[in-house]
């Protein structure tokens, strides 16, 4: 008996397997409730009612997932409404298909959940016209969308209620995995054979590890804050913020570098000193991952025990290095910075179970707080909205595109009378997204999936002839639909179309169905290819001059911050932390505009080079931030501060203002650094300082020089285009 319960309670922890069962008793509900009434056709709408509350769902604390819930409905119903009325009058519903979509859209600047409410309103606005004419009443179908779409949100608030924090621990267990593969990416910097271009290979996988774990941190912070303004003091919300702050700080420590990793190949290769590191760094980055399971699961994490005779035998070797006198004892110094900076790591994950880190202490209330954005009123909402009335926003470009291929598609059906084509419509709003590469990306998938489902779906229709099968079927390939739509993109779409087929064949149309779908589904493919190539085309190598700005600006603040607590003191208040996110999102915007360059059209070569290039030096560079912040300390020394404040100012002039510096900050680390006694605790500290802002001014000339080179690159580009 214990066994089974055992068996059941690890069930009811595994995210998947409860997905999935909501989502059966959901799509069972709409299947079959219709198929006891003898009311056959209502599953249509019921169905597609589940599907677009499904795409629209919003995790939030309980009262304002009722609020969502009540905007979502109001919405499908009168998105679904005016679909049926206009629909006889063309030109009306033109108009008013143009006007709704660029407004949906623009509404998504509001914030992630009115953007997840207006794309449902979108979908819900194509199912609409897929059935018009189902029904004779004008209200029937909106009503059974709404019907359909507020019994899926019934289960999913129940499932809420039941786990009101598995978001939030599954989001926590995204972190600390993606901390995890971050960690190993880290530890290829560590190969003794290493080369330039695999050095190169390295950081631009380590860049793009890091843009992952900061888009989930971002997730994460976004479920921590809206329980955090409901909460009454839950453990467990609070225990989540402790974890949160805990995976934050071990990045910055791991993103952090204290030395040059291609001279530090070179220098050590017939040492083992490195292989130690990465084995540390390797097993740091398994305990994030076992770490993340025991979240998932809620087990108590286990430390790894072969950590302390690692540290030991890591520490043996750097104090034989210390006495050995064939090393500049310079790196020798940096590498205990870094030895320094893993035990802290190391300490951090030892003690992330203990009561001490979980305990919310209110004497640390300003270093527990999160950065609120939601809207704070009418002058808010406008400001947002108003930001984006502009070619330059993404979300403007993204809202005309779409409300144009959708008007064409229209257009097209009105001409030529196309069997089903408003499948052309559907198709052409789920492809189209705000760029280029990740349309071209769908435009294969949607049409290989689309092909799959088509051939599997005539298989069911001919070999399951009864309804009962088929309903059943229409339950599995809704399930597969929403498990595999964020994952296989190419096989959910298979199944959502086998779903379209079912449904209707119980109009009896589901053979004839089939060929149109494909059809229209390679013509809408085509409308969103038109659309992302031709209108606003959004090739983003042309926004590259002004997203290194802002990665640059936004790495001198974190830099200011740093220096700021050098003379105050260390703290983790709320301002340290908004201008480390800011950085390192800048930093993974350069890294994901980058490397998309490859997939759009007549991207320039010589470009491309750079811009790899300086993905590299841009994250190194965050990398010597991140390690001067992971060691800051108030420090008394005020030619150290001096120091600080110079270099911060040189910063600033090479990077933003394109001035190169003097050699005064050079001449004053020099003269610093040839009187500290490298035995005196505050000496250690000062050289710390001296070293990383040393790795800071050896690649500002050539970081300083490829900014100004790809803003050229970019003006000369803006003068071939006015030409023109």
């Amino acid at each position: 008996m214990n066994t089974w319960l055992n068996r059941l309670k690890k069930a009811t922890y595994n995210t998947s397997i409860m997905y999935n069962l909501r989502m059966i008793i959901a799509f069972a509900g709409t299947a079959f409730l219709p198929y006891f009434l003898d009311q056959q056709l209502m599953t249509i709408p019921l169905t597609l009612g589940v599907v677009a509350a499904g795409l629209s769902d919003i995790d939030d604390r309980f009262s304002v997932r009722i609020m969502n819930l009540l905007y979502t409905y109001i919405g499908f119903f009168v998105t679904a409404a005016s679909v049926t009325l206009l629909f006889p009058y063309p030109v009306f519903f033109a108009l008013g298909l143009i006007i709704s979509c660029i407004g949906w859209i623009l509404l998504g600047s509001l914030g992630r959940r009115y953007a997840t409410i207006s794309y449902g309103c979108l979908v819900i606005s194509v199912y609409s016209m897929l059935g018009v004419g189902l029904f004779e009443p004008w209200y029937m179908q909106p009503s059974l969308l709404v019907i359909g779409a507020a019994w899926y949100g019934l289960i999913s608030t129940i499932s809420f209620l039941l786990f009101p924090v598995r978001q939030v621990q599954d989001k926590l267990s995204q972190c600390y995995a993606s901390l995890g593969d971050f960690l190993f990416s880290k530890s290829n910097l560590f190969d003794v054979d290493m080369t330039s271009e695999s050095y190169q290979q390295s950081m631009i996988g380590l860049s793009m590890e890091n843009g992952k774990l900061i888009g989930i941190f971002n997730d994460m912070r976004t479920a921590l804050l809206t329980r955090l303004k409901g909460d009454r003091g839950q453990r467990d919300t609070r225990r989540s913020l402790q974890y949160y702050f805990v995976a934050q700080d071990i990045h910055e420590r791991a993103d952090s570098a204290h030395i040059d990793y291609q001279k530090l190949a070179k220098m050590f290769e017939h040492s083992d000193i490195l292989f130690r590191f990465q084995r540390i760094l390797s097993l740091q980055g398994k305990a994030c991952k076992d770490l993340s399971d025991s979240i998932l699961n809620r087990n108590t994490y286990q430390h790894n025990a072969r950590f302390k005779h690692a540290f030991k035998n890591l520490r043996h070797s750097l104090d034989r290095l210390r006495q050995s006198q064939n090393y500049d004892q310079v790196w020798v110094n940096a590498l205990f910075s870094l030895y320094q900076n893993l035990k802290s790591i190391d300490a951090q994950l030892q003690n992330v179970e203990t009561e001490r880190h979980i305990k919310y202490d209110q004497s640390k209330q300003f270093e527990n707080q999160l950065k609120d954005d939601d809207l704070k009123g009418w002058e808010d909402i406008k400001s947002r909205i108003t930001q984006h009335l502009t070619p330059e926003s993404v979300l403007f470009r993204h809202a005309i595109r779409v409300s144009v291929v959708l008007f064409i598609g229209y257009v097209f059906v009105q001409i030529t009378q196309i069997e089903y084509g408003y499948w052309v419509l559907l198709t052409a709003l789920f492809v189209s997204q705000p760029n280029f590469n990740a349309t071209k990306r769908r435009l294969r998938l949607r049409i290989i999936g689309t092909l799959a489902g088509i051939i599997v779906g005539y298989a069911i229709l001919y070999f399951v002839p009864t309804v009962e099968g088929q309903l059943l079927l229409l339950i599995l390939s809704g399930v597969l639909f929403f498990d595999l739509r964020s994952k296989q993109y190419a096989q959910a779409t298979a199944f959502i179309t086998i779903l379209a087929l079912i449904n209707f064949n119980l109009d009896g149309l589901g053979f004839e169905a089939a060929l149109p779908r494909l059809i229209d589904t390679v013509i809408g493919c085509a409308f969103a290819w038109f659309g992302v190539s031709f209108i606003f085309p959004d090739w983003k190598f042309r926004r590259l001059p002004r997203t290194i700005n802002r990665s640059l600006e936004a790495q001198c603040q974190y830099l200011a911050e740093v220096v700021d607590q050098y003379h105050h003191g260390r703290n983790n208040a709320l301002n340290y932390r908004i201008v480390r996110r800011a950085a390192h999102n800048t930093d993974a915007e350069v890294a994901s505009l980058i490397s998309t360059l490859a997939t759009e059209p007549d991207f320039d070569p010589t470009q491309k080079s750079l811009a790899f290039e300086f993905l590299c030096l841009n994250h190194t560079f965050i990398s010597y931030i991140a390690a001067l912040g992971a060691h800051r300390e108030k420090v008394h020394d005020p030619e150290i501060l001096g120091l600080l404040d110079q270099a911060l100012d040189d910063i600033k002039g090479a990077l933003l203002r394109d001035e190169m510096p003097d050699l005064t900050a050079h001449n004053m680390l020099q003269t610093i650094r040839l009187r500290l006694n490298q035995s005196d605790e505050e000496s250690a500290k000062a050289l710390i300082i001296l070293q990383q802002l040393s790795l800071m001014f050896s690649i500002l000339k050539q970081f300083s020089t490829l900014k100004q080179s790809l803003s050229h690159e970019r003006d000369d580009q803006s003068t071939e285009l006015a030409s023109l």
